[in-house]
């Protein structure tokens, strides 16, 4: 079982920067795959980032290549996501997840977090 926390939503200016974060429990974070998926208002859930069990292989929607950055640190059971340059249009709820591998964490993840506001005034 693995229990994920998000923080670091809030408001912010268009072409600004918010780090989240996601807090694991359970003592096998670090066989995991984590990811981060995201929903505005109307929409459905979309997948954002993803990155694999050892940090080595990272995977991006096309809408956030060149501007999110998603990292782990295995010893504090966290796994971030930094967006920089946001834009209106990334205002949602984000939400961490996790699944046994890469391929799942981007489809189906197993785990959900309960997710964090982030708005993007223009």
């Amino acid at each position: 079982q693995v229990q994920l926390v998000e923080s670091g939503g809030g408001l912010v200016q268009a072409g600004g920067s918010l780090r989240l974060s996601c807090a694991a429990s359970g003592r096998t974070f670090n066989s995991y795959a984590m990811g981060w998926f995201r929903q505005a208002p109307g929409k459905k859930r979309e997948f954002v980032a993803a990155i694999s069990w050892s940090g080595s292989r990272t995977y991006y929607a096309d809408s956030v290549k060149d501007r999110f950055t998603i990292s782990r640190d295995n010893a504090k059971n966290t796994v971030y996501l930094q967006m920089n340059s946001l834009k209106p249009e990334d205002t949602a709820i984000y939400y961490c997840a996790a699944a046994p591998n890469s391929a799942l964490v981007q489809k189906t993840p197993t785990y959900w977090g309960q997710g964090t506001q982030v708005t993007v005034s223009s």
